[in-house]
């Protein structure tokens, strides 16, 4: 019975996996990779700015010092909400929500390619000691800063996929 099952189970797989013969993961497409690296991206103000721009460093795998194709320039914008209350009425729960308006320009003529706005929340819990406190924020824009590089990057690798070779 269990050899039945067996050839069965690799039958469906092969099945399945012949089915996926067309598909190809997105940076496997030409101009995705290379495209991701040659991007430069501009610091915006504040620490929000300044640890997005090291996520997408990161994620964008830019080599210093080489040419750019292009320059990506953003703008950051964090609000912080109590969400959490105790019963003498002080918050103990924050959610942070950053707001990135990011634009994609060609590195020579800074005209602008693609542009796109990215929202993301996080929340964390708040201590009473101040020290704790602080490193519960900073925690809270490390988490934000990263979720939006990742969303930032998807879209850029989405686009450079899409985009028809000149």
């Amino acid at each position: 019975m269990k050899r039945i099952l067996l050839a069965g189970a690799l039958a469906l797989s092969t099945t399945v996996l012949s089915a996926c013969a067309g598909f190809t993961p997105l940076y496997a497409r030409p101009g995705v990779e290379g495209g991701l690296s040659s991007i430069e991206t501009e610091a915006a103000e504040g620490r929000g700015g300044y640890l997005l721009r090291e996520q997408l460093d990161d994620a964008f795998n830019h080599h210093q010092g080489g040419p750019a194709a292009y320059k990506l320039v953003f703008a950051v914008n964090e609000t912080r909400f109590a969400r959490g209350v105790r019963l003498d009425n002080v918050a103990n729960r924050y959610e942070l929500k950053m707001s990135v308006t990011w634009k994609l320009l060609d590195a020579k003529t800074r005209a602008e390619l693609h542009k796109g706005l990215t929202d993301v929340s996080v929340t964390y819990d708040s201590a009473d000691q101040p020290y704790a406190a602080i490193a519960a924020q900073q925690d809270g824009q490390e988490r934000a800063a990263t979720e939006a590089a990742r969303k930032i990057q998807l879209d850029l690798a989405t686009w450079l996929a899409a985009k028809r070779p000149a």
